[in-house]
This record gives structure tokens, sequence and C-alpha cells, in this order.
């Protein structure tokens, strides 16, 4: 090995050096969406893009910055870090919180959304029967099946708070938050057309987010190029079914 195959260069070791660093690759690693909410980590990838994306390319991932402006990791088949998919149910919440951000609504409301609208919305565009279906096959639509469903909601909504797809408002316990524009990771198939809120509401109502077999397919095409903590086996479990 050569003198300067053991150096690395400048700027790339200031970037690993600066505090911010630590904290904001374990996000990263960790499938989180650095968006301009996160005003300091957002400035620290915009100043080193170019030695991180260097950086990352040695575990075999990409360092993205989305057309919005918001960064994320799209590992490899190679990856030398850890990867799973979103489960079926926080891929079609995630599409719903893609046409909300597209809304008129997100303006009048001052961009403030609650844990309801977003399962009023889901219950609108989307087939109430396949939805239950996808998430018991015995579902008779009964309250507890419905029950059953509100609760997958709340979780996936979880789930995508935890990547930085949105922000809570209010205290720990608020079901009240704002969309980060990273929700655009939900429509890349939406970015270019007329009228990218008539394609996304296409695609939720007519398209692959309404079928256990096609919500499976998304899911899949996903987790190709998307890096996160959580179990594996949620990813099967719209398909599987619950049982009582």
């Amino acid at each position: 090995m050569t003198e300067n195959q053991d150096l690395i260069p400048m700027k790339l070791a200031v970037a690993i050096a600066n505090p911010i660093f630590p904290h904001l690759d374990s996000q990263l690693r960790a499938g989180r969406h650095i968006s301009l909410e996160s005003l300091d980590e957002h400035a620290f990838l915009m100043d080193f893009q170019a030695e991180l994306e260097q950086f990352y390319r040695r575990y075999h991932v990409e360092l993205i910055r989305a057309p919005e402006g918001f960064f994320y990791l799209r590992p490899r088949a190679t990856t030398l870090i850890a990867r799973s998919a979103l489960s079926e149910m926080e891929m079609l919440v995630g599409k719903v919180l893609c046409y909300l951000y597209l809304s008129p609504e997100r303006l009048a409301q001052q961009g403030i959304f609650s844990y309801d609208e977003v399962y009023e919305e889901l219950l609108n565009l989307a087939d109430e029967g396949k939805l239950l279906k996808a998430i018991n096959p015995r579902s008779t639509g009964s309250d507890l099946d419905k029950a059953k469903l509100l609760e997958k909601v709340g979780g996936a909504l979880r789930r995508l708070q935890r990547i930085g797809i949105l922000t809570r408002v209010g205290d720990q316990n608020s079901k009240k938050f704002v969309i980060s524009e990273s929700v655009f990771r939900f429509g890349a198939d939406v970015r270019s057309g007329d009228d990218p809120r008539e394609a996304q509401l296409r695609l939720i109502r007519d398209g692959e987010a309404t079928t256990p077999a096609l919500l499976a397919e998304q899911a899949v095409d996903f987790e190709e190029d998307f890096a996160t903590e959580t179990n594996p086996e949620e990813t099967t479990q719209l398909v599987e079914g619950e049982e009582e």
C-alpha cells in the first residue's frame, strides 16, 4: 500500500472529526431522512456531500440527495450496512401522507395533520374491505377489525416519524404532526406529470396500493433502496394476516 492510499482527504477527515458526524451517521444508517427541518445536520451534509459520498461508498451504500433536497442512504445489493423493508401498511400510509402533503388542506391547516385525519383519508382513498382483508384475511368488517386497522395505521405513523417522514407537534403523546418533504420517497412515481396530486391519488385508489399482493410488490421495490431498523418479519404481516 502506498503512502497516498494510507491517507484520507483532508476535508473528509474534517467531516468525520466534526461532533455532528457520529449522531448523524447513526441516523442515516438507521434509515432516517435528513431534511431542512434538521438545520445543522442538513447544512453539514450540504457542506460535505462529495466527501461523505466517497465515505459511504466503502460500505456499498450511496448517500443520496433527492430532488426535494433531503438526504438518505441507499444500499446496494452488496451493502455492509444492515437493511430491511418497510411493511406494506407503512408503504401505504406513506403514500397517503404524500397525497396530503400535496393537498390544499396542508396550507389551510398550517401543515398540521392528525392521526385520525390520516386514517379517515386512507378509508376515503382506498377500499376499506381490501384494507381489512389485508390486515386479516378472515375479516368480517367488525368493529374489532376496524380497531386493528386503526392500530396498524398508528404504528405506521410512529415508524414513519422515526425515519424522518413526519415530525410530531406538541408533547410526546400528541397525535398531531407536520409532514416533511422527505415524504416524496413515496412519491417518486409522481415527480413528473401535470398533476402530481391526481397521480398520487390514482396510485392509492386504482393502483398497486390497495391489494395485499400488490402491496407486497411495493414493499419489495422500496426495500431495494431503503435501509431501516425494522424487523424483517413485519414485511409479511399484511399478506399473511393475523389470527384472532
